[in-house]
Parts: C-alpha cells; sequence; structure tokens
C-alpha cells in the first residue's frame, strides 16, 4: 500500500510512553512508519527499563527522563534537541495524574492540593511544552495533546478529570489562536476508553469500555494504532488549515445521545 502519510523529515517529541499499550506509543509507531525521527520520555528511573526499549524499537535518536513535576527535566529535554536537532515539528503530550483520593472520590470532595496537581501535570505541563517548542517550531510545527469525552459530558467515575480535561481542550484553543500566525498548530485528540496504565486507576472502568462497545456507532473499541493514524495525519502538512480542534476517534460514540 502506498504511504499516505510523509513525515520524512520531521521530528517529533513524545512524552507519556508507560508501555506499548500506551496511547503515546501507538502514535510514535505510526510517526516511525511515515518517516518521521523521533524524541521519547520516560518518567524516571523505575520507568526506563520499560520505555527505553520502546524508545529503541521507534528507532528513537533522543531517550531522556522528564517528570514534569521535577525542575528542570522539561527544560533539560528542549535544550537536548535544540542542540541535537535544532528545530522541532511535533510535540505528542499524553500525560495525566490526579492522586486516586480525589479520583475516586466526588468532585466536590477533592482535595486543593489533588486538584492543583492534577491541573499541573495534566495540563499546565502542555503549556510550558508549548512555551519551550516555540523558538524550535521555525517552520511551524503541531502540538497534540490526549483529551476524553469527559471533559465535555459529565461521565460517571471520571471525577476530577472533567474538569481537568475540559481545561486541557480549552488551552489548546488558545494556543491555536495565539500561535497560529507562526504556522504552530494544536489539537486535542479524543479517544475512546482504551485499557492504559493510566485509564486503570478509573473505578469501573471495564464497565465503561463495555458500555462504549455496546454504544458506539461503530459497535466497536478503538485501539491505540487508531489513535495513532489520526496523529499522524494531524502533524502532517496535509493537515496544515487545520487548528484548534478537539478530535474525536471513539468509533462513533460520542455521537450516540
Amino acid at each position: 500500500m502506498a504511504q499516505l502519510i510523509n513525515l520524512e523529515g520531521k521530528k517529533g517529541l513524545i512524552v507519556g510512553i508507560a508501555n506499548e499499550s500506551s496511547i503515546a506509543y501507538g502514535c510514535g509507531q505510526a510517526f516511525q512508519a511515515a518517516g518521521a525521527e523521533l524524541a521519547v520520555t520516560y518518567l524516571n528511573a523505575k520507568a526506563e527499563r520499560f520505555v527505553r526499549p520502546l524508545g529503541e524499537n521507534l528507532d528513537a535518536s533522543i531517550i531522556m527522563p522528564c517528570n514534569v513535576e521535577q525542575e528542570g527535566e522539561l527544560d533539560a529535554v528542549f535544550a537536548q534537541i535544540e542542540k541535537g536537532w535544532g528545530q522541532l515539528d511535533f510535540i505528542v503530550h499524553s500525560i495525566a495524574f490526579a492522586p486516586l483520593a480525589d479520583l475516586h472520590g466526588r468532585l466536590i470532595d477533592s482535595s486543593r492540593e489533588g486538584f492543583l496537581q492534577a491541573m499541573d501535570v495534566s495540563c499546565h505541563s502542555m503549556l510550558r511544552m508549548a512555551k519551550l517548542a516555540e523558538p524550535l517550531m521555525k517552520q511551524g510545527g503541531c502540538i497534540l495533546t490526549m483529551s476524553y469525552y469527559g471533559a465535555d459530558k459529565a461521565i460517571p467515575n471520571y471525577n476530577l478529570m472533567g474538569p481537568v480535561k475540559a481545561a486541557l481542550e480549552a488551552s489548546v484553543r488558545y494556543l491555536a489562536l495565539e500561535l497560529g500566525e507562526k504556522g504552530i498548530r494544536a489539537h486535542a485528540i479524543s479517544p475512546g476508553p482504551l485499557k492504559t496504565r493510566a485509564a486503570s486507576g478509573l473505578a469501573d472502568f471495564d464497565q465503561l469500555m463495555q458500555k462504549a462497545q455496546q454504544q458506539s456507532a461503530q459497535k466497536r473499541l478503538v485501539s491505540i494504532e487508531d489513535v495513532g493514524a489520526l496523529a499522524a495525519f494531524m502533524v502532517s502538512d496535509a493537515a496544515a488549515a487545520m487548528t484548534g480542534e478537539t478530535l474525536y476517534v471513539d468509533a462513533g460514540y460520542h455521537i450516540v445521545g
């Protein structure tokens, strides 16, 4: 089959690979297949033994630690990208976190500290990445982040992450507005429920997946490959006139009332 998406010569940063089931890894596989050169980060030393082999599978030329809560680690990643590449064409921001006590309880019972931590890791970190990426995206670029339908609708057990993801989607629109004249685009991708490590923290997640399959227009779940295919298109030049969107990859679940 002819390659429809060509990312030859493009260089991208992927933040959020935890294991081979990660959405970010599905994106990385699609980018690699389309010819992009990649940088991959891992959370900490414990995570490195899982992530480094996956980065090597993606032929990543940069593999570095990046805990966005640790002062200087994000800056170090971008400093290495500037030193090694001198440019950056796209970012995948695929990280989210909330303390379990706050995630499993009612939103109104969430602690101030837990709410702020969830917002910092899951939303504001994308803004910090965008700021560091801006001078490296000299010929324009694309910033992708991962959301969920719970940003738009009240989903049982999604709790604290609902308003956090809503803030993330709003931030995407403002990034698109502020950086558009420089040719830098921003999008949120909103996949249907996937069995990722992050999703396993949600209460009754198996029931959520079953409901999504039963009620989606296509009567199926989606895969990390489905998400990766869209991500590769969105960072390509073929999507150069698109920005500020929340793009659903959920087999049509969000269109069913």
